[in-house]
């Protein structure tokens, strides 16, 4: 290093290769040397329509080839692309039956609501969905509204909200179901925002939550007339 200049000078250099080249067996092992081919993912993608675990597929496909080794790729890639085509495009797959069976019901019950939003790369952001009987119990139950993110307990690793409240019997009532996007501000603003739109623009009192920050912030942001208060099992989960 050349403390003047400020860069590095060649000094020596050494033709011959000085250290033990890789094993075949294991160049797969190499980032730059392990590739999917069309027909690893067209394979794949046919055993996973059939029902058949990532695992056993790639237990499989090795059998196939004599060994994990002369696949070419390694199973963390097949996990990977696995888990790109599980959040395929919204036209595709678990998400578009979702839609389409909330707005088949929202046809037979024009009372019954489902809203999305989708994100640039055309993939279900956030969902709602309320029914007939979810939206009259809010009109007369929604002074108290309760909620926070049942996160990460779906297979989609995304957060569930579920609007609650208490009628005048004590009784639980569940006035519609949220699927965000993710955990931000911004994702829990667009379902305050819409749940308004849902319920006729009624505003509750009171505001409920597990004090996550990201709801508190979505909450003074769209209800700043509501009071907010902690739920008490939240306080206890942080002591």
């Amino acid at each position: 290093m050349d403390k003047t200049e400020h860069y590095w000078k060649v000094q020596k250099v050494t033709r011959e290769h000085n250290h033990e080249l890789t094993p075949t067996s294991m160049v797969h092992l190499i980032s730059n040397h392990h590739e999917m081919t069309d027909a690893a993912r067209a394979q794949i993608d046919g055993l996973r329509v059939s029902g058949i675990a990532t695992s056993k597929i790639v237990r499989y496909m090795a059998g196939m080839d004599g060994r994990y080794s002369l696949l070419g790729f390694l199973k963390k890639d097949v996990y990977n692309y696995a888990d790109r085509t599980r959040h395929a495009n919204i036209s595709d797959g678990d998400a578009n039956a979702v839609i389409v069976y909330l707005e088949g019901k929202a046809g037979s019950d024009p009372i019954s609501v489902a809203r999305y939003s989708v994100t640039k790369d055309e993939r279900l952001a956030n969902l709602i969905w309320a029914d007939k009987a979810s939206r009259a119990d809010y009109q007369h139950f929604g002074d108290v509204l309760a909620f926070d993110s049942t996160y990460k307990k779906n297979k989609y690793k995304k957060p569930v909200v579920i609007f609650s409240s208490s009628n005048n019997h004590k009784q639980t009532m569940i006035f519609g179901f949220r699927l965000l996007f993710d955990d931000s501000a911004t994702s829990y603003k667009w379902m305050l925002e819409n749940l308004l739109e849902v319920m006729c623009k009624k505003k509750p009192s009171v505001v409920v939550t597990d004090g996550d920050k990201a709801i508190i912030k979505a909450v003074r942001s769209v209800l700043p007339d509501s009071t907010h208060q902690l739920c008490v099992l939240g306080i206890l989960k942080k002591m």
